[in-house]
């Protein structure tokens, strides 16, 4: 795939030229200098041809905080691009860091670089030779906020990409989510086998949430890595709570979750809190325990931890428990042997009739209790499609349903047909209801 990415200094405007490219608020856009530090990928198509547009951080010969790292990944990005849109702001001349910048790109020879002057929007005519002073030609203007000119930029991005190069869709994908510091991004440039998001010991150190495409054992994944979660009294600033945003929707579009716990240190309340969103989206987890390499062990460890956490999680009963060292690249495989594990759970096809089997014989061994003035008949169950397993059971009246029965029910169900590492749905329909005029809810 053509790949194209964003070079520039601090707070040119190269977010805002990413989300628009892309046609989604993707990246976080802020007044605020030095906002992207990771690299970002998104696919992206004009006229039929499609393409991937990588955005970075700000460039820049000052020292700032992660400036190192940025810096690192910004070269990561322009040595596996074809093209880079070396992009400068209107607003301000051009100055030191724009020739620094210009300066790096030089070294780079065979890429084509387009210089592409942003925020043109009511200024008047400038000295157009302030831009050529950087070696790289005519400038392209535009206004990435208003989106003008973007067509034309398009244009020239696209010229040398073949028609319908069509981009290939992943299946498996899957996130990392946890509170700050717990390993997140290690975990993810571990797998990868590469520096692909920035890591250090400072919390919050990810902002965006950083998607990947990778193999691993002849399978395509994506793994998208998040910004930590912590509590809400925590969030100091705007990016922040973007970054809380991105992380709930990079949730919405995983198939799998891997939730990640510090194995060296105590579980908390915000590990809770942020258990409980892969719970709400109903999404298949594991619990995986990071920095195992550092706890102290002994022959009944793992057992105690592991029932720790079913104290502490037991909204999540269902979700498997593996235990990681990211950083010495411990242990690594079981994540990808679980997922596969469960993706065969959850394209299990029941039939109907062994179900009925099994919800007639859940009834007879143990009959429904009187609830509500009435006692619950479950008299037919047939599985529909869905993300998950997902089970409808017609009855009398759901209302006469006991929670604690629709437990017994549910794990009736996951015994039976093996469904013990996903999260599966129980739908109690009401067979009479056009009889009696009822409205299901």
């Amino acid at each position: 795939m053509y790949k194209i990415a964003l070079v520039g200094k601090p707070n040119v405007g190269k977010s805002t030229l990413f989300n628009r490219i892309i046609n989604k608020k993707h990246a976080i856009v802020d007044d605020q200098p030095g906002v992207t530090r990771d690299r970002l990928l998104a696919n992206a198509t004009w006229l039929n041809k499609s393409f991937i547009i990588i955005d970075t951080g700000g460039l820049t010969n000052k020292e700032i905080p992660f400036q190192q790292n940025i810096e690192q990944q910004v070269k990561f990005a322009i040595a596996e691009s074809n093209a880079i849109i070396f992009l400068v702001s209107a607003k301000e001349r051009i100055n030191q860091e724009d020739y620094y910048i210009a300066k790096l790109l030089k070294k780079y020879k065979g890429k084509q670089i387009l210089l592409v002057v942003n925020k043109t929007e009511n200024l008047p005519q400038q000295n157009i030779n302030q831009y050529y002073s950087l070696g790289f030609g005519e400038p392209l203007f535009i206004a990435s906020e208003h989106g003008i000119g973007i067509g034309d930029l398009l244009d020239q991005i696209i010229k040398p990409i073949k028609v319908n190069s069509a981009v290939k869709v992943v299946n498996n994908s899957f996130c990392v989510i946890g509170r700050t510091n717990v390993g997140k991004s290690t975990l993810v440039n571990t797998i990868l086998r590469e520096e692909r998001v920035l890591v250090s010991p400072i919390p919050h150190t990810t902002r965006d949430s950083v998607d990947v495409t990778f193999k691993y054992d002849n399978q395509s994944f994506t793994i998208i890595d998040t910004a930590g979660i912590r509590r809400k009294g925590k969030i100091t600033d705007n990016i922040e709570k973007y970054a809380v945003m991105r992380t709930q929707q990079a949730i919405e579009r995983s198939q799998t979750i891997i939730f990640l716990l510090d194995g060296n240190s105590q579980i908390s309340e915000q590990d809770e809190v942020i258990g409980g969103l892969a719970y709400e989206k109903n999404i298949p987890t594991i619990i995986c325990v990071n920095k195992w390499d550092k706890v102290k062990k002994n022959q009944s460890t793992m057992n105690e931890t592991t029932k720790l956490i079913r104290q502490r999680f037991k909204y999540l009963s269902w979700a498997p428990i593996i235990f990681i060292s990211a950083k010495n690249n411990k242990r690594i495989h079981t994540i990808f042997t679980t997922i596969n594990a469960m993706q065969k759970q959850i394209n299990i096809n029941v039939s109907t009739s062994l179900l009925n089997d099994v919800i007639a014989k859940a009834q007879i061994s143990n009959p429904p209790p009187l609830f509500k003035g009435g006692r619950i008949n479950l008299s037919y169950a047939t599985q529909v499609k869905s993300q998950i397993p997902t089970f409808v059971i017609f009855s009398n009246n759901p209302k006469f349903l006991h929670l604690s029965y629709a437990r017994y029910i549910e794990n009736q169900i996951r015994e039976s047909f093996g469904l013990n590492m996903v999260p599966i749905t129980v739908y109690y329909k009401d067979k009479n209801a056009r009889i009696r005029g009822v409205k299901e809810k």
